[in-house]
């Protein structure tokens, strides 16, 4: 039967380029295929990109062009394409995209879905504005190159990989018992539980809503694909939400944290593999967080 899967989100907002994801990662938690709506309203262009995966760019209207090397041919070859165009890029060709007009729109279908890692950016300098919003929304993956060395730039991340921060006690008292954990707010907060895919972040949050609970605390890591495929569990990435009563930080809204809502608890059985790690939380003695050890001392 028919069911919603998602919603839109907004990946990239910058300089006349905005990228809403229909389907993928972001929008639906989906690795199979990605769609979008994408905007351009001024002149600009993307850099010298190479795809782990196959794309379709559907014109829907104005100019773009795609630059690409062919095999032989010393010069840079040029393919023009204008509303009511559809060009296929097979998976590993390298090509550019340019926008020389603006006012223009398309919709790229990718098959495995985006993911930064599989999107290599020859990028001069610094990695750009939009490879970092990415990279943030996908859980911090990079793949960048340096137009100059050509040398693919990757951290270690685990895209598989998400973290939820609890009290040390709850969490093994939930373990002792045999039963999944939830967090205290599980279901003012909605019936779900609040997760990262980007560690560091953990001790803002903490800082932000915990430091008046007394106690150590813990880290987990979380298996994704566990999560979903093992145990039947939905994630949706979302923005940021409250916990209990009290309201997300302003910092969050406004870099448009995504972060993966769990809408279940976390199974505490060690042969589910669910939990893959676990990790002390550092505190100072006036109960903010300075660290996760072993995580990101």
């Amino acid at each position: 039967m028919p069911k919603l899967v998602g919603s839109i989100k907004n990946v990239v907002k910058h300089e006349g380029l905005s990228i809403d994801e229909l389907q993928g990662n972001v929008a639906t938690s989906d690795d199979t295929i990605s769609v979008a709506y994408v905007t351009i309203s001024e002149p600009t262009s993307e850099p010298w990109l190479t795809l782990d995966y196959d794309e379709w760019i559907c014109m829907r209207s104005g100019y773009m062009e795609l630059h690409y090397e062919e095999k032989g041919c010393e010069e840079i070859q040029v393919l023009i394409l204008i509303g009511g165009d559809t060009a296929f890029i097979k998976k590993g060709e390298r090509f550019r995209p340019m926008f020389p007009k603006g006012d223009t729109e398309y919709i790229p279908v990718c098959c495995p879905a985006f993911r930064p890692d599989r999107c290599h950016r020859e990028e001069e300098g610094d990695t750009s504005d939009v490879a970092k919003k990415l990279q943030d929304l996908h859980g911090g993956v990079e793949n960048v190159t340096s137009s100059s060395t050509k040398v693919v730039v990757s951290d270690s991340a685990d895209k598989d990989a998400l973290y939820h921060m609890c009290e040390k006690k709850l969490w093994e008292d939930a373990v002792h018992s045999g039963r999944a954990y939830y967090p205290p707010t599980f279901h003012k907060d909605g019936g779900f539980t609040h997760a990262t895919a980007v560690p560091k972040r953990l001790l803002e949050t903490a800082n932000h809503f915990y430091t008046k609970v007394e106690g150590e605390w813990i880290c987990l890591r979380l298996s994704r694909k566990v999560l979903v495929e093992t145990c039947g569990i939905v994630i949706k990435d979302e923005g940021g939400l409250p916990v209990g009563d009290s309201p997300i930080s302003k910092n969050w809204e406004t870099n448009q944290w995504i972060c993966p809502h769990i809408f279940g608890g976390i199974p505490t059985r060690k042969e589910l593999a669910v939990v893959q790690e676990t990790y002390n939380m550092v505190r100072n003695n006036d109960g903010t967080f300075a660290s996760i050890a072993s995580l990101t001392d």
